[in-house]
C-alpha cells in the first residue's frame, strides 16, 4: 500500500478549522512505519478512527510507537505505508515541553500562532487575551515566560494550540513533567475546554489513570511492532477525578492488560 497522508482530503477549502458533519475527525488505515529495514516495524497496520468531538487516549509502554503515530497524524512524519485523513486542514499539536519563546510575553507567544494564520495585528492582541482567559490565565498576558509557573506555561501552550483554530488537537504527554496537583488542575481545565470547544482530541500518555480520567475511549498499544491491541469505552460522567472509584477500577483493569503486554515482550 502506498503511503498517502492527507490533512485536507476531508475538508473543503473554506473549512480550514472545522469538519463537515458526519465525517470522522481522524481516520488512520493500515498505517505502518519502518525506520530500519533489519528491525521490526515501529508501527504495523494500525487502524484508528476518531469521531468529531471525541477524546481518545493512546496508552502503552515506552517505545510502542504512540508518539510516532501522533506525528504521522500531525503530518510531521510520512508513514512507510497506509493512509491518514484528518478533517482539519492543520491539526493543532501540543508537546510535553511548552516550547515558549522566553523573550515574548504570554500573549506574544499566543499571537505567534495567530500571526501564522494571517490574523491582523489589530485583532491578534484581543484574540490572544481571549484565549488566555479561556485557559484561566486572564490578566497574565503581559507576563514573561520566567514569571510563569510550569502549569501556567502549559496553559499558554494550550492557548497557543487553540489559536490555530483547528477542530483536531493532538497532545503528546503534555502534563508528564508536572507535579500531581498541577496536573490534576490542568486535567480539569482541559476537560472543560474540550467540552466547550467541541474539539476532537488524540492524547498520548503512559499514565493509565490520566487516560481514564480524560478519555472517552482508551486504546492500548502493544510493542514490537506497535499496534492497537485493545480498547475500552469509558462510560463515566465528567467531571472525573483521579481518585474517583470508577476511574480507579477501570485503570486497574487496563494496568493489568498493560503489564501483560509488557511481559509478553520481556520488558
Amino acid at each position: 500500500m502506498t503511503a498517502n497522508v492527507t490533512a485536507e482530503t476531508l475538508a473543503a477549502p473554506q473549512e480550514v478549522g472545522h469538519p463537515r458533519a458526519g465525517v470522522p475527525a481522524v481516520r488512520v488505515q493500515q498505517v505502518s512505519q519502518v525506520f530500519e529495514r533489519d528491525r521490526p516495524p515501529v508501527l504495523d497496520r494500525v487502524d484508528l478512527t476518531v469521531r468529531p468531538g471525541e477524546f481518545v487516549c493512546l496508552l502503552g509502554a515506552s517505545g510502542c510507537g504512540k508518539s510516532t503515530l501522533l506525528n504521522i497524524i500531525a503530518g510531521l512524519t510520512e508513514p512507510t505505508s497506509g493512509t491518514v485523513e484528518v478533517s482539519a486542514r492543520r491539526p493543532a499539536l501540543m508537546f510535553q515541553e511548552p516550547a515558549l519563546l522566553p523573550w515574548l510575553t504570554a500573549a506574544g507567544n499566543v499571537e505567534l500562532a495567530l500571526r501564522a494564520r494571517g490574523v491582523g495585528r489589530a485583532e491578534r492582541r484581543e484574540e490572544a487575551l481571549r484565549l488566555l482567559a479561556l485557559v484561566n490565565l486572564e490578566g497574565a498576558g503581559d507576563k514573561r515566560v520566567h514569571e510563569l509557573s510550569g502549569g501556567m506555561r502549559q496553559r499558554v501552550a494550550l492557548a497557543r494550540s487553540l489559536a490555530q483554530d483547528s477542530s483536531v488537537l493532538l497532545m503528546d504527554e503534555p502534563f508528564a513533567a508536572l507535579d500531581a496537583i498541577t496536573r490534576d488542575v490542568l486535567h480539569l481545565e482541559l476537560a472543560r475546554v474540550w467540552a466547550e470547544q467541541g474539539l476532537s482530541v488524540v492524547f498520548v500518555t503512559h499514565n493509565v489513570r490520566e487516560a481514564v480520567r480524560l478519555g472517552q475511549r482508551v486504546l492500548l498499544m502493544g510493542s514490537r511492532p506497535g499496534r492497537v491491541v485493545r480498547e475500552w469505552q469509558v462510560d463515566l460522567p465528567q467531571p472525573r477525578t483521579i481518585e474517583s472509584p470508577g476511574v480507579g477500577a477501570l485503570a486497574a483493569e487496563i494496568t493489568t492488560e498493560l503489564h501483560r503486554e509488557i511481559s509478553r515482550h520481556g520488558r
